[in-house]
């Protein structure tokens, strides 16, 4: 299972950007996006949403809750 910091660094590396870039993105320190990254810290939901615009991936899948639609 991944965790949320293991989707960070996956989407932030797919995108090609740094931690640094990342982090003057959503401003927070680059210290603090490796913290995420390793599972030191988890984020705030004001974080997880501007991680969410900046990554270009729905909060809900940041956060690991994969949704499949019913049929109806």
């Amino acid at each position: 299972m991944n965790s949320i910091g293991q989707r960070i660094r996956t989407c932030r590396e797919m995108l090609k950007m740094t931690q640094e870039e990342l982090a003057q993105k959503i401003r927070v320190g680059a210290n603090t996006i490796e913290k995420y990254e390793n599972g030191e810290q988890i984020p705030s939901t004001q974080t997880i949403l501007k991680l969410s615009t900046v990554l270009d991936i729905p909060a809900s899948e940041l956060l690991g809750q994969e949704y499949t639609e019913t049929p109806q």
